[in-house]
Protein backbone atom coordinates (compact mmCIF):
# COMPACT_ATOMS: atom_id res chain seq x y z
CA UNK A 1 0.00 0.00 0.00
CA UNK A 2 1.35 3.43 -0.90
CA UNK A 3 1.08 6.51 1.25
CA UNK A 4 -0.84 9.13 -0.72
CA UNK A 5 -0.83 11.71 2.03
CA UNK A 6 0.69 15.03 1.00
CA UNK A 7 4.00 15.90 2.58
CA UNK A 8 3.70 17.97 5.73
CA UNK A 9 3.66 21.71 5.17
CA UNK A 10 6.91 23.46 5.93
CA UNK A 11 6.66 25.25 9.26
CA UNK A 12 6.37 29.03 8.91
CA UNK A 13 8.46 30.77 11.50
CA UNK A 14 7.53 34.16 12.96
CA UNK A 15 9.63 37.26 12.38
CA UNK A 16 11.83 38.43 15.24
CA UNK A 17 10.16 41.10 17.44
CA UNK A 18 12.88 43.55 16.33
CA UNK A 19 11.15 43.81 12.94
CA UNK A 20 8.00 45.18 14.58
CA UNK A 21 10.09 47.76 16.45
CA UNK A 22 10.99 49.33 13.10
CA UNK A 23 7.37 50.33 12.57
CA UNK A 24 6.18 50.59 16.19
CA UNK A 25 9.13 52.53 17.65
CA UNK A 26 11.03 54.02 14.71
CA UNK A 27 7.85 54.89 12.81
CA UNK A 28 8.81 53.27 9.51
CA UNK A 29 5.98 52.75 7.09
CA UNK A 30 4.70 49.16 6.92
CA UNK A 31 3.75 48.06 3.42
CA UNK A 32 0.92 45.59 3.97
CA UNK A 33 -0.39 45.17 0.43
CA UNK A 34 1.19 44.08 -2.83
CA UNK A 35 0.22 47.39 -4.41
CA UNK A 36 1.67 49.60 -1.63
CA UNK A 37 4.25 51.64 -3.57
CA UNK A 38 4.84 54.98 -1.83
CA UNK A 39 8.05 55.56 -3.83
CA UNK A 40 5.87 56.32 -6.85
CA UNK A 41 4.41 59.40 -5.10
CA UNK A 42 7.67 61.38 -5.10
CA UNK A 43 10.11 60.33 -7.84
CA UNK A 44 12.92 62.38 -6.26
CA UNK A 45 12.80 60.48 -2.95
CA UNK A 46 14.91 57.33 -2.46
CA UNK A 47 13.35 54.50 -0.48
CA UNK A 48 14.89 51.53 1.28
CA UNK A 49 12.43 48.70 1.88
CA UNK A 50 13.35 45.94 4.31
CA UNK A 51 12.30 42.48 3.09
CA UNK A 52 12.61 40.41 6.29
CA UNK A 53 11.87 36.99 4.80
CA UNK A 54 8.40 36.22 6.12
CA UNK A 55 8.08 32.67 7.39
CA UNK A 56 11.74 31.83 6.73
CA UNK A 57 13.16 32.16 10.24
CA UNK A 58 16.51 33.51 9.05
CA UNK A 59 18.77 34.51 11.94
CA UNK A 60 20.09 37.48 9.94
CA UNK A 61 16.65 39.13 9.91
CA UNK A 62 17.10 40.41 13.46
CA UNK A 63 20.59 41.68 12.62
CA UNK A 64 19.35 43.68 9.61
CA UNK A 65 16.48 45.04 11.74
CA UNK A 66 19.09 46.44 14.16
CA UNK A 67 21.38 47.77 11.42
CA UNK A 68 18.70 49.47 9.30
CA UNK A 69 17.92 52.36 11.72
CA UNK A 70 21.65 53.06 11.99
CA UNK A 71 21.96 53.17 8.19
CA UNK A 72 18.95 55.46 7.90
CA UNK A 73 20.45 57.80 10.54
CA UNK A 74 23.89 57.77 8.89
CA UNK A 75 22.42 58.52 5.46
CA UNK A 76 19.72 60.98 6.58
CA UNK A 77 17.97 62.53 4.67
CA UNK A 78 18.87 60.43 1.63
CA UNK A 79 16.70 57.38 2.49
CA UNK A 80 13.07 56.92 3.41
CA UNK A 81 12.62 53.54 5.13
CA UNK A 82 9.76 51.05 5.01
CA UNK A 83 9.18 47.46 6.08
CA UNK A 84 7.52 45.04 3.69
CA UNK A 85 4.65 42.94 4.96
CA UNK A 86 4.24 39.51 3.44
CA UNK A 87 2.23 40.56 0.36
CA UNK A 88 4.50 43.54 -0.37
CA UNK A 89 7.55 41.32 0.06
CA UNK A 90 6.22 38.87 -2.55
CA UNK A 91 5.48 41.75 -4.94
CA UNK A 92 8.95 43.23 -4.53
CA UNK A 93 10.58 39.84 -4.98
CA UNK A 94 8.62 39.45 -8.23
CA UNK A 95 9.86 42.89 -9.32
CA UNK A 96 13.48 42.41 -8.27
CA UNK A 97 13.84 38.73 -9.07
CA UNK A 98 14.91 36.05 -6.66
CA UNK A 99 17.29 37.15 -3.95
CA UNK A 100 18.49 36.00 -0.59
CA UNK A 101 16.47 37.19 2.36
CA UNK A 102 16.58 39.30 4.39
CA UNK A 103 17.29 42.08 1.90
CA UNK A 104 17.24 45.81 1.60
CA UNK A 105 15.67 46.98 -1.67
CA UNK A 106 16.26 50.51 -2.95
CA UNK A 107 13.68 52.29 -5.10
CA UNK A 108 13.13 55.75 -6.54
CA UNK A 109 10.07 56.68 -8.56
CA UNK A 110 9.35 53.79 -10.92
CA UNK A 111 12.92 52.48 -10.75
CA UNK A 112 14.38 49.61 -8.78
CA UNK A 113 17.84 50.96 -7.95
CA UNK A 114 19.31 47.83 -6.42
CA UNK A 115 19.33 45.55 -3.43
CA UNK A 116 21.62 44.33 -0.70
CA UNK A 117 20.90 40.82 0.56
CA UNK A 118 21.86 39.47 3.97
CA UNK A 119 24.11 41.08 6.59
CA UNK A 120 27.17 43.05 5.50
CA UNK A 121 30.01 44.92 7.16
CA UNK A 122 29.19 48.54 7.96
CA UNK A 123 31.64 49.98 5.44
CA UNK A 124 30.34 47.59 2.78
CA UNK A 125 26.78 48.79 3.42
CA UNK A 126 27.81 52.44 3.11
CA UNK A 127 29.80 51.85 -0.06
CA UNK A 128 27.10 49.76 -1.74
CA UNK A 129 24.29 52.09 -0.77
CA UNK A 130 26.25 55.06 -2.10
CA UNK A 131 26.81 53.21 -5.39
CA UNK A 132 23.16 52.20 -5.60
CA UNK A 133 21.87 55.71 -4.94
CA UNK A 134 24.31 57.23 -7.41
CA UNK A 135 23.44 54.61 -10.02
CA UNK A 136 27.01 53.36 -10.38
CA UNK A 137 26.31 49.65 -9.76
CA UNK A 138 26.02 47.53 -12.88
CA UNK A 139 22.49 46.10 -12.98
CA UNK A 140 21.69 47.56 -9.58
CA UNK A 141 22.07 44.35 -7.57
CA UNK A 142 24.63 44.41 -4.81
Amino acid sequence: MTDLAPPPAKQRLPLPPLVDLLTDVHGYLRLNHADDRPWLDDPAKSWVVFLPGHGKGNAETADVAVILPELVRALHPRLTPAVAGEAAERALLALAGMMSLPSLVFLRGDRLLGSIPRVRDWDDYLQRIGEILEGSLEGGAA
